[in-house]
């Protein structure tokens, strides 16, 4: 039986459902400030009310952590579209503080349940890296459109949440695509197996919250940023989000272009420096000069980084469920960010704010970067086992569910080293010579012919 779920065969309905989940991510500066802007909010309480949206969409991933194949992929993705609809549309709808607090958690809920449903199915591809960078580039393309168009249109707060739902409507078609639940055996015998490389997921999973909460400090603040101590206006602030959005797509296109030839660990670790120094920057700038610049370096390398800790994590389990606890924990990193971020920058200012996360970014990037080293070997897939016999073997176990299953190597299985045995060199034997005669030409004396014989044994 194959240890690798059933996935859709194409992998856009997967990048529709991952930009539905994410976008609420991404949209959250501007959520944020004008939560505070309109809503009578001190930016510490806006924060509050962000971090509860996340918080609440982390906890929709911890609880379908491994429960994904047993629901199958179609009814959660629907169910979290719907969520997400209902949830944003009360908030855009509402004008008092509790009603709008409540939509965004149950819109929040409906978005980790699509996370959660994406993350899961992209681990079961046999190119997660590929689909996460599409996915990513997809929910940046969307998000720096939005950056664009809404300052342009006011709408208090009610335009950015009206968009994230309009967006999981549009999405809902797509779920048809996706694959429905197990059989009962296949379930069964898919959600008994242990969970691989548990201590290499946990770190990773506690390095991707600190990371998120980091990033996610600076994203929540950086509209305050631009416009307080920068003094820019929102149309330029939004349009400097759209171009660093912009910046974005073209750092996850090259990395989808890179793919693991330089692993995993050189990219993380790398990015994770540049977008410490680029926090730095952009948290100390006073002018529009300096707030592009590390806007857009920050979210050039920012989804570059993301897109190998999802491949990362889905690379540790190939039935999803690292993909979705490591997703959860940078959920609840993210979530904590916009308050973490207010209150510093409330207390220390924005300056030492930077620092701080720039700092602990740092920090993070060496554990994270050794896991990558650690789990950076190539996955099992059909066509890759260079063992004589081995690719058909391992394919032909893996798709008919035969009783080679327990004598090769599972799909998804890290390839194991091949030792070299030294076979002494075999004695060759002399060669026999045989003597025969054949006939002449018109019955004459025959001709003596000697052909040498080589034994193949």
């Amino acid at each position: 039986m194959s240890s690798r779920p059933r996935a859709p065969r194409a992998a856009w309905p997967l990048v529709a459902v991952f930009t539905a989940g994410y976008l609420a991510s991404y949209l959250l500066p501007t959520v944020v400030g004008r939560l505070s802007a309109h809503l009578g909010l001190s930016p510490a309480q806006a924060g509050l009310a962000g971090s509860a949206l996340l918080l609440s969409s982390a906890g929709a991933g911890f609880a379908l952590a491994g429960r994904v194949e047993g629901y199958g992929a179609r009814t959660p993705a629907r169910i979290g579209l719907l969520l997400a609809a209902a949830g944003y549309g009360c908030a855009a709808l509402g004008g008092s503080v509790p009603l709008v607090v409540t939509g965004m958690v149950v819109g929040g809920f409906g978005s980790g349940t699509a996370t959660a449903v994406a993350a899961a199915q992209i681990a079961a591809r046999h190119d997660p890296h590929r689909t996460s960078s599409l996915g990513l580039l997809s929910v940046s393309a969307t998000a720096g459109a939005l950056y664009l168009t809404i300052p342009h249109l006011g709408g208090e707060h009610r335009l950015p949440f009206a968009s994230i739902a309009l967006v999981a409507l549009l999405v809902w078609p797509a779920t048809a695509r996706l694959t429905g639940p197990a059989a009962a055996g296949e379930t069964a015998s898919r959600i008994t197996g242990r969970l691989p490389h548990r201590r290499s997921g946990l770190v990773l999973a506690g390095g991707m919250l600190v990371w998120s909460m980091a990033q996610n400090a600076l994203w929540g603040v950086s509209s305050r940023i631009g416009a307080v101590q920068a003094g820019l206006s929102e149309v330029t602030v939004g349009a400097v989000f759209a171009a660093a959005l912009g910046a974005g797509l073209l750092g996850v296109t090259g990395a989808g272009m890179l793919g693991a030839r330089l692993g995993r660990a050189v990219p993380i670790g790398v990015g994770t420096m540049v977008i410490a120094g680029s926090i730095v920057l952009s948290s100390s700038a006073r002018d529009l000069g300096s707030f592009a610049t590390g806007e857009i370096l920050w979210n050039t390398f920012y989804p570059v980084v993301l897109s190998y800790l999802i491949g990362l994590a889905a690379s540790l389990d190939v039935r999803g469920r690292w993909a979705v606890l490591a997703g959860s924990a940078s959920s609840v990193g993210v979530a904590c960010g916009p308050l973490l971020g207010s209150l510093l920058s409330e207390e220390a200012g924005y300056p030492v704010m930077g620092l701080v996360l720039g700092a602990v970014t740092l920090l993070v990037a060496a554990p994270v970067s050794a896991v990558a080293l650690h789990t950076g070997g190539r996955p099992l897939v059909s066509g890759s086992v260079r063992r004589r016999g081995g690719a058909p073997a391992a394919l032909l176990a893996a798709t008919t569910g035969s009783g080679l299953s327990g004598a090769v190597p599972k799909l998804g299985s890290p390839e194991q080293a091949v030792t070299e045995l030294r076979v002494p060199a075999l004695r060759r034997r002399r060669p026999a010579r045989s003597a025969f005669r054949t006939a002449g030409p018109e019955g004459g004396p025959g001709q003596s012919n000697a052909y040498a014989s080589t034994s193949d044994r």
